[in-house]
Parts: structure tokens; C-alpha cells; sequence
């Protein structure tokens, strides 16, 4: 596909300076890119790139000074990343109408309701009385167990397990491998020693517009349900634990945990390996930094916590300052005693 400085810039409410008919087919990185291709320019550090890529078009800020000519077509707009980002996610979309039908062999129980424009792949199961609305596209070898509904425009991609009585909202992507609905970690000790299984009855429920990156597993509710709120981007290799809450907006990166009933804000950001206990509350806004344990509560929204267990980002940099000091602050302690017994011989004397 082909498209031209005009079109591109009509897709992204950006401003043409140069040939608005030099025409594209293909992305390619500022550094890198040949004539042909699109390229983006928003971090300052590859500036010097933007005066010797072979790009045939660049994507550039508005506030970009230009100190030298430039053979590329500019497209000007507010901010270059984001634009970007969305004539992305526009090429990706051209790409996926275009895959539909059912592909053979796969599954698809004879109470099942198929939307249109869906693309089933290869070896999917497709359970009793799933709904799969208009415009979704699963991938080969995913398992919808009975009574999933799948909204509108959906991306299940290959090896995805959706347990059954599971709910996907509309314009939800779900990567490889990823385990929506298993059961929750629920164990009664007895009095023998021994425990005895909880059963999970409860499903997981994912609002609209949310990412789930590929091998994170969200388990079911013991009752009620694991919920995902809207616009949440939750990374890979995640653990979200039974009844858990992920607020609207929320980012959680690889490799975190958070335990049972936990309630997690709006607009929280959750760094790498965070681990968090069960039965407390993330206000709106926390930010919580990476390989951090959170073990209470976080009442005060938009706060930012560091370190395990989790507490005040600003004073555990100022401990941390203080920490690196000791060993100087030992030497004076040292040459202080010193002195002081010095002193003291001399007025014994």
C-alpha cells in the first residue's frame, strides 16, 4: 500500500511542507530509513538524523527548529509521537479488515453467535453459547470456553485461553498465550494439615479498549468478578489474582503481581517485578516504582512509593543519599572520639 504526504497528513491533522504528493509504502526508523519510507522525529537525540535520513517523509513537532535544509516532506504536527502512534494503529487496522472467514479445521459449537467480518483461525475452539460480535479477529489455536462474550473488534491472538463465563469489552487485544479466568489461589487449611480447594465460581470481566500483553494470567472471582476497568494496559507475564481491580487508564509493566481482592486506582502506574499484598486499596494516581513491595494501603492519590516494603519515593531517595554518607560520617565519628579523648587527657592533666 502506498500513500501520500497529503493522505498521511489528513489522517493525523498535521500541515504538509513540501511535496504533498511524495508517496511512501512502507515505516522505517529516522536512523535507518531509505527513500520509501515514513519516519518520525520526537526525541531530541536523534536530531542529528533528521538532516541525513533518506526517509522520504518525516513526522516532526511543531516546535522543531530546523537548522539546516531538509530534502524530506515534512508533516508538522502538536506532537509527533502520538501521530505516529496513531497512523500506526490506522495501518494496522487496513491490514486487519482485510482478514476474515473461517479458517479450517476449528470449532465452533452450533449455539455459538458469530458476528460479522470475524476471521476464526485454525485449530480455535469456540464454545456453547459464546458471542463473538462484528469485526473480532481470533487467532489460531485460542480456546473461548462456554458462555464467552467477546465484544466488537477484539484481537485474540494465537494460544490466548478464555475460561468460560468470561467477558471482553470492545476494542480489547489479547496477546499470546495470556490466560483470562482460571481459578483464583483459594486453600482452606484443615485441621489435618491439609487444604482443601475454594472454589471459584466468579469470572474475570475486561472493559472496553484494554491491552493484555502475551503470558499474563488473570484468575476468576471466587464470587463476583476480577475486573478489569477501561483503558487499562497491563504488560506480559503479569499475575492479576482473584477479585482483583485494575482502575480506568492504569499501567502495569512485566512481571508484577498483585494478590486477591486488592482494588487498584485510576491512572495508577506500576513499574516492573512490583509485588503487592492482598486486601488493600492503590489510590488514584499512585505511581509505584519498579521491584518495589507494597504491603498497606495507599491513601494519598498520586503519591509515588519505591523500595520493599513500599514507602515515600522523596524520602527513600533522601535515605538513600544519607546511606552513602556513612562511611565518611564513620571517619568523622572516628576523629571525633579521637579528639575528644584527646581533650580530655589534657584538662586530667
Amino acid at each position: 500500500m502506498q500513500f501520500t504526504a497529503a493522505q498521511i497528513a489528513m489522517m493525523i491533522n498535521g500541515k504538509v511542507e513540501g511535496n504533498a504528493e511524495t508517496t511512501v509504502a512502507s515505516f522505517g526508523k529516522i536512523e535507518e530509513s531509505v527513500s520509501g519510507q515514513l519516519a518520525f522525529l520526537a526525541n531530541p537525540k536523534y536530531e542529528e538524523y533528521l538532516y541525513s535520513t533518506g526517509a522520504s517523509i518525516i513526522i516532526i513537532n511543531e516546535s522543531q527548529e530546523l537548522k539546516k535544509e531538509i530534502s524530506a516532506t515534512l508533516i508538522k504536527v502538536p506532537d509527533a509521537y502520538s501521530a505516529f502512534a496513531t497512523l500506526l494503529e490506522k495501518y494496522q487496522q487496513i491490514q486487519r479488515q482485510q482478514l476474515t472467514g473461517i479458517q479450517q479445521p476449528a470449532y465452533i459449537s452450533a449455539s455459538a453467535k458469530i458476528g460479522d467480518n470475524v476471521y476464526i483461525g485454525a485449530f480455535a475452539f469456540i464454545g456453547d453459547h459464546v458471542v463473538v460480535a462484528d469485526g473480532t479477529k481470533i487467532y489460531p489455536n485460542a480456546y473461548l470456553g462456554n458462555h464467552v462474550t467477546i465484544g466488537n473488534n477484539c484481537i485474540i491472538h494465537p494460544g490466548v485461553k478464555i475460561y468460560h463465563s468470561c467477558k471482553i469489552g470492545n476494542n480489547v487485544s489479547i496477546h499470546a498465550g495470556t490466560v483470562i479466568g482460571s481459578d483464583g489461589f483459594g486453600f482452606a487449611p484443615q485441621a489435618d494439615g491439609t487444604l482443601k480447594k475454594v472454589p471459584q465460581i466468579g469470572n474475570v470481566v475486561v472493559e472496553d479498549n484494554v491491552e493484555i500483553g502475551a503470558n499474563t494470567t488473570i484468575d476468576r472471582a471466587t464470587i463476583g468478578s476480577t475486573l478489569i476497568k477501561a483503558g487499562a494496559k497491563l504488560d506480559n507475564l503479569l499475575q492479576i489474582a482473584h477479585n482483583v481491580e485494575v482502575g480506568n487508564n492504569s499501567v502495569i509493566a512485566a512481571q508484577s503481581g498483585i494478590s486477591g481482592s486488592t482494588k487498584v486506582g485510576n491512572n495508577v502506574m506500576i513499574g516492573g517485578q512490583v509485588g503487592i499484598v492482598g486486601h488493600i486499596k492503590i489510590a488514584d494516581g499512585s505511581k509505584i516504582n519498579a521491584q518495589s513491595g507494597v504491603s498497606k494501603s495507599i491513601k494519598n492519590p498520586n503519591s509515588a512509593v519505591t523500595g520493599s516494603p513500599a514507602f515515600d519515593y522523596t524520602a527513600a531517595l533522601r535515605s538513600q543519599a544519607a546511606s552513602r554518607n556513612l562511611p565518611s560520617l564513620e571517619k568523622r565519628v572516628i576523629e571525633l572520639e579521637k579528639l575528644l579523648k584527646e581533650m580530655m587527657v589534657k584538662s586530667n592533666s
